[in-house]
């Protein structure tokens, strides 16, 4: 008399396993490459807020604010004005660390903000600037500048 046994053969298991890394292989890249732009959409609305909250602060302070720290929380009138986040605040968000320079004054009378990833190739590609002007550049192959490609 023959036993039945139940279960998967080898053969079986080592298949499904293949098809799996064969289907991890294939999204995996993507995965990333959809992280890395969505980190990078992310860096673009930070510097679209950091522009807005600038102008913010120059009506309401008569001049730029001397740093990032000074745009966010918590409110206490023109030393910190609250008007971006904690976190946007601190420099970092996203993958990306953001620089803000003010110039002229004080009070500042202009700034300027770059954007890079804090991985370049894994956490984005590009590097974004802004100014007071609030056109955003981008360059893909090293630091942004004013002479950079305007992105819309």
């Amino acid at each position: 008399m023959r036993n039945k046994q139940k279960g998967f053969s080898l053969i079986e298991l080592l298949i499904v396993v293949a098809i799996i890394l064969i289907i991890a292989a294939i999204a995996i890249p993507n995965l990333l490459r959809s992280k890395m732009a969505a980190n990078e959409a992310s860096a673009v609305g930070s510097l679209r807020s950091i522009n807005t909250a600038s102008v913010t602060f120059s009506t309401q302070c008569g001049g730029y604010p001397p740093s990032l720290a000074a745009m966010g929380p918590p409110f206490v009138a023109c030393t910190t004005a609250d008007l971006i986040d904690g976190v946007l605040s601190a420099g970092s968000k996203s993958g990306y660390t953001f620089v803000y320079a003010p110039a002229g004054g004080p009070p500042a009378t202009t700034y300027t903000v770059t954007a890079a990833p804090t991985t370049p190739g894994t956490t984005g590609q590009r590097y974004f600037f802004t100014d007071q002007s609030g056109v955003i550049r981008a360059n893909s192959s090293g630091a942004a500048d004013v002479n950079s490609t305007p992105i819309s």
